[in-house]
Order: structure tokens, then sequence, then C-alpha cells
């Protein structure tokens, strides 16, 4: 009843005044303690809920008073588009502005008072009589339009009505930068996509995109100065056999994979994410990650005999741009082009995973190092972030960095993106460098998000909604330099993520939870809360046509003794690096996913009841195996086949000694797809047993997989 007190007497005030909201009944109000909050059905929760007395209804003739400044009057209309993606027809759109704002009726108003709120605030107050959306900016009025269409669809329509409970809302960011990264460099998603990527993200708040442009296997912007880096290093052969025997018949080649974005495009989607208080952080890995613009360009290389075609193993490829003036020329090059297309602050150049060999075993390269008195390699990539950073700085931008950044050396206003956990924040907050947290595994989307054979390919390790929602942005050393924590950003690398369906599945709603992290107050963060506001945001996904995961209301997969268990419901031997692999057959249509420990293929089935003996049945695949792992792949023990075509050994508590069962895998040695093995039988053996599972095979590539194993008594 404190809370109703309060709130009913706040807005009677209001009301009082002519209708919208006081601001000078605004100034007096105290700051809510969470104690006295209100709750309401939104994501991310708001900093302040009180609840008033009464309802509002929103019906299909339910006025809307658009404002005459074209900004505010934008947010507005966002908020009737919304409204009517799930209820069509709905609202009546009136240009409007006076002071008193009509009954039965919803108003915007930038208000230059409330500016002090700081940026992306808002106010929103429900009365019985209207609704009032305030903001001191644009960013904080668009974002008070996301609050109350969530409002408006926290619940289903009773009677062409949905019913808004009196309420006032104040609301502001916990923090500035609220990202997510998608990768178009891996995997190339249109430019439709992209955009509707956007449309996704803004009704979460999240305001930044970092858009991974380019890398080893692909690189996907339009440079006018250098069209070799799409024509040539756009394109790739994707792995595997079922890839090589699809012949394009206009080339009588293994067809082509790949595309790249136009500056049209490019300025089409910086114009739209404009539109809905998104920025996008464009960018173009370097010093490493360059394969494919070698490739393109041989003489950006160090070595006499560069990539001759963009590849299509994952991993990390020794290939670094060389330092001549001339591949610094041509790198300020691309970056004036990209800085014509993408308006934004923040330019990202990488710096992650850059392999030294090369440079170390360049003659050229060492005698560079010489000639600019820099003393090692580590020394030497430091440089090169420097010197691009003095031309982004030039030109107004500042320049962002993977973590690596910080090992040799960075600008001064260099912004760090921690990703090998937090310590690169720590570190760079410490050296006086704004920090963003984006850390590996948990903010890492291309992890699976359950354990369900149902989850598309991915990383194999298991990075829940929960285990989102847990992150915290300020730990230890980082609570007392928050001045110097931008934010955070959640990462879509897309190696195992081939389609957009499955892009957008891997994102939502853990980016949800990512927005109530950045967003919401530290106090207002309640996971119990979080899920009971989940199923009306699942509502308002299906009316937004995003494919999301439901993985966080699925119940524990039990699986029988004589059920087929598929590959995740068995475990792996080791976890040294387990993946979720998409097989690479059939090219059109489902195919198999397999979850595997590429360094040590072996699965277990646990506690197998074979006291009666049993027949086994197998399904089985192949993969390619093209991973980049450099001397970690003389580490994969293969056992040695004892037929041309190799087996499946089965043995009994353990994968050492004599196999009690071997299924010849001459049946599925031609197929690219998964293949039935003829079936065994295996002896009785009283009580619980783990049977352990491994393939005999020459070489690595192609890797056999297990898809399903089945006991029948």
């Amino acid at each position: 009843m404190e809370v109703r007190r309060l709130a009913v007497g706040w807005l009677a005030g209001a009301m009082l005044s002519g209708g919208g909201e006081s601001t000078a009944a605004a100034r007096r109000a105290e700051p809510l303690t969470p104690a006295r909050q209100a709750t309401a059905n939104v994501i991310p929760a708001p900093a302040q809920i009180a609840a008033g007395r009464g309802t509002f209804a929103v019906r299909a003739r339910t006025r809307v008073l658009i404002p005459l400044q074209p900004a505010a009057a934008a947010s507005a209309q966002y908020f009737v588009d919304l409204v009517r993606a799930s209820h069509p027809g709905w609202l009546e759109v009136i240009a409007g502005s006076g002071a008193r704002v009509p009954e039965r009726s919803i108003a915007f108003r930038l208000d230059p008072s409330l500016a002090g709120a700081g940026p992306e605030s808002y106010r929103i107050v429900v009365s019985p009589q209207r609704v009032v959306v305030s903001a001191g900016d644009t960013r904080g009025l668009f974002y008070g339009a996301v609050t109350l269409w969530q409002l408006c669809t926290a619940g289903a329509p009773v009677q062409g009505s949905v019913t808004l409970p009196a309420l006032r809302i104040v609301d502001s960011p916990r923090l500035r930068w609220r990202g997510l990264m998608l990768d178009s460099a891996r995997h190339f998603q249109s430019p439709a996509f992209i955009m509707r990527y956007i449309d996704w993200m803004a009704p979460h708040k999240l305001n930044v995109l970092g858009w991974h442009l380019t890398d080893d296997q692909g690189w996907r912007l339009e440079i006018r100065k250098y069209p070799r880096l799409t024509s040539v290093g756009g394109w790739r052969v994707p792995a595997g056999r079922a890839a090589a025997r699809d012949i394009d018949p206009a080339t009588g080649r293994a067809r082509l994979y790949g595309g790249f974005y136009t500056q049209d495009d490019v300025r089409r989607i910086v114009a739209h994410a404009a539109a809905r208080n998104v920025t996008l952080v464009p960018e173009i890995d370097m010093p490493g990650h360059a394969t494919a613009a070698i490739v393109a360009y041989p003489q950006l290389g160090v070595t006499s005999q560069p990539p001759q075609a963009v590849p299509a193993d994952w991993g990390i490829y020794p290939n670094l741009f060389n330092v001549e003036e001339s591949t610094f020329e041509f790198l300020e090059d691309v970056l004036a082009e990209v800085m014509e297309l993408f308006p934004g602050q923040y330019i990202h150049v990488g710096g992650d995973e850059a392999v030294k060999d090369q440079w170390r075993a360049s003659a050229r390269v060492q005698a560079r190092m010489r000639e600019l008195g820099v003393p090692g390699e580590a020394a030497l990539q430091g440089y090169f972030t420097h010197r691009l950073g003095e031309y982004l700085r030039a030109h107004g931008r500042r320049l962002v960095g993977w973590d690596e950044i910080l090992e040799g050396g960075v600008p001064p206003d260099a912004t760090v993106m921690s990703w090998r956990g937090v310590q690169g924040a720590i570190a760079a907050a410490a050296a006086g460098h704004d920090a963003v947290l984006s850390p590996d595994p948990t903010l890492y989307l291309d992890n699976r998000q359950g354990r369900s054979p149902r989850e598309p390919p991915g990383r194999g390790t298991v990075e829940t909604l929960a285990d989102v929602y847990h992150f915290d942005p300020l730990p230890g050393p980082l609570s007392g330099e928050r001045r110097r924590v931008l934010g955070l950003q959640a990462n879509l690398w897309t190696e195992h993520v081939r389609t957009e369906e499955r892009a957008a599945y891997m994102t939502w709603p853990r980016a949800a939870a990512v927005a109530e992290v950045a967003w919401s107050p530290s106090e207002r963060l309640d996971w119990a809360d979080f899920v009971q506001r989940l199923p009306a945001e699942f509502e308002r996904y299906r009316a937004l046509g995003i494919r999301y995961s439901d993985d966080v209301f699925a119940s524990a997969r039990n699986v029988g003794p004589y059920e087929r268990h598929m590959s995740q419901d068995l475990k792996t031997c080791t976890d040294k690096l387990v993946l979720s692999l998409e097989d690479d057959a059939p090219i059109e249509g489902q195919r198999a996913v397999f979850l595997i420990d590429i360094m040590n293929p072996c699965w277990i089935l646990p506690a197998a009841d074979l006291s009666h003996g049993s027949t086994l049945t197998a399904a089985v695949g192949q993969v390619p195996f093209n991973f980049q792992i450099g001397k970690d792949i003389e580490a994969i023990k293969l056992n040695p086949p004892r037929t041309s075509a190799g087996e499946l050994e089965v043995r009994l508590d353990g994968c050492e000694g004599e196999p009690i069962a071997l299924l010849p895998l001459a049946p599925a040695a031609d197929n690219d797809a998964v293949t039935v093995l003829p079936p065994v039988t295996l002896s009785s053996a009283p009580g619980p047993h783990d049977l352990c599972f491994r393939f005999t095979q020459r070489a690595l590539d192609p890797m056999w997989a297990i898809d399903w194993v089945q006991l029948a008594p």
C-alpha cells in the first residue's frame, strides 16, 4: 500500500496540472528504493516503477499524438508500428504538440528539462485518463516507446482492448555500450537479415552492433579502390567431400560459397540502424585473420608463397599482413572508405590471434623491425596498432581492438574489448583505457544453449540463459573503475552457424539477458522474475518473427535404456575441444549434428544394462577435419583400422584393451550423409556397464562421428 499511496499522490498532481508529466513534480519525486518498487512485464527491467490507481485501456481507436519535431515523431511512429505488428489496424495517429494531452490519448514529448537525467533516459506516466512518454533526448524517447509497447503486449487483449495499470516509470541505462557482435565473414548473411537483426536488437535497448566483416574465410565489405577484396576474397569452396562434388555447371568447378555487402547495402543498413538507435562498429581484422585479403592481393603477405585460395578451415591461420609502407597505405585506404560508410566513433581493427611465426621467420620483416627500431614481434604488433590508431584519431575516430592489443602497447585513446575472460578489461582500466567486456565462454553466443539433440551446431560448451544472466559486468577490481567500463557485448561467431535462422536462434533469448544485465541497475536483477517475464517476451518474438530458443522451459531429457541415444546424450571421453558439428551432406536439406571432441573422438554410453545381452545398432557420419589447430594436431591419436574402411570399436568399462564388438564402416564409406550400420550382438554382462565407442581410421580427414546408438534386448 505504501507504494500505491506514493504513486497515487504523484499521479494526481500530474493529472491536475492539465495532462502529461509534471516536470516540477518529477523533480520533487524521490528515487524509489528496491523495497518500494513495483514490477512490470518488461525486458530489460526499468530502473524505477511506482504503481498507481486505476487502469488505462488501449483499443483500436486509441489516439496517439505524433509530435511535430521529426525526431520525436519517429519514436511515436515506431511505437505505433510495433503495436500494429501484434494488433493490425490498431491506434489512430494524430499530429499534435499542445501542452494538454486529451483524455484517452497517448502522447510523446521531448522535454529539455529532463536532459539532466542522462542520455537515453525517459519517463512514462500511465493514468486512467492518458499516457505520456517524455525524455530529454530522442534516444530516451525511443526507449520510452519501446517500454510502452512492451506494457501493451504484456498480455493478450480482452474484449478488444489491452489494459495498462496506472504507473510511473523512471528509467535510464546502467551501461553505455550494450552490444551484440555478428560474424558475417565466416558465413554471409543477407542485407535484409542484418536489418532484421537490428530490428530485433532495438526493443531490447541494445545499442551497438559489432559487425565482423573480414577474416581468413572471407572479405565481405566492398572497397572500391581494391575490388579484388570482394571479387576474389569474398568467395570460397566449402569444406568436405559433398561440396567438392557439387559442381557449378557454369564453371565446371566446385560451386563457390560467399557474398559481400556493396557500399550501397552498407549505407542502407547504417541508416536503418540509426533509426533504431543502433550504432554499427565495423571490424576490419588485422594484422592476423588476413588470409582472404592476401589471396586477393598477394603483395600484402609475408611469405614468398602466399595462399592461393580463400580457405574453408576454421581456427587460427599463420598469415599476417606484412609491414611495408605500401601495406600501411593499403590499410589506410581501406579505413578511409570504412569511415565514409560508418559514421560512428569507433572502428574495430581486431588484433587477436596474430601468430608471429611468419614475421619471426621473414628476413624482410626483421629488417623492417630494425629500420623502425622495434625490439620484437609483439612490439611490432604494437607499432602496427599504434600507427593505425593515430590514423583513425587524425580523422576523429577511436580504435577498438581485442585484448591482445595490450601486449604490444596501444594508442592512448584505444578501447580494449576483453574476450579472454575479464582480465583484459582489468588491465585496460588500470592503464587508463576504456574497456568493453566480451568474455568467452559466457558471452559467446555460438556456444550451445542446452544439451538437447535439437540444438543447432555450435561449440560444444553449454552456456545457458541463466549463465548469461548471472554475468557480472563489474566484478572485483572493475567495481572501482566503473567510468572505464563502457559496457558489454555478446559475440555470435558463425564458423558453425551456417544459416540466418540459426543465427537468430543462437542469439535469442540470451541477448535479452545481455540487455537486462547491461541496462537495469544491479539491484533490479532477479533471475526468477526474469524467467516469469519470458512468456510475454516470447509472444513478442513470435509477433516480430524472431526464431528463438525455449530451452529455459525445457524439461530434462531422459532416454530409456532401449531408446536411441543421440551423440548429445552420450558423454565425450574428454573435453579437450568439443564441438557440435553439422554434417557436410546433403547439400540441400536436413543435416545431422554430431557432438564430438575433435582432439579425441571418443564417446561413452554410461550404465548400459547388458544383463541379458543386447543388440547394438549405430548410425554414423563423416565430417571434414577443417581445423587449423597448429601443432595440437599431433596430439590426436587414431586407432589403426583392421580393414580398408575402418571400424567402430566398442569396449566395456574403459576405452583401452580389446574391443567387445566391431562394426565395419564399409557400408558408410562412400555415403556423405548418415549411414545406419548393420547391428551387432553384445554378450551378456551382469550389472550396468559403460560402453566406450571409438573409430579406427588412417587419416583425420574426414573424421568419423556418431549420430546415435541404440541397444535392443
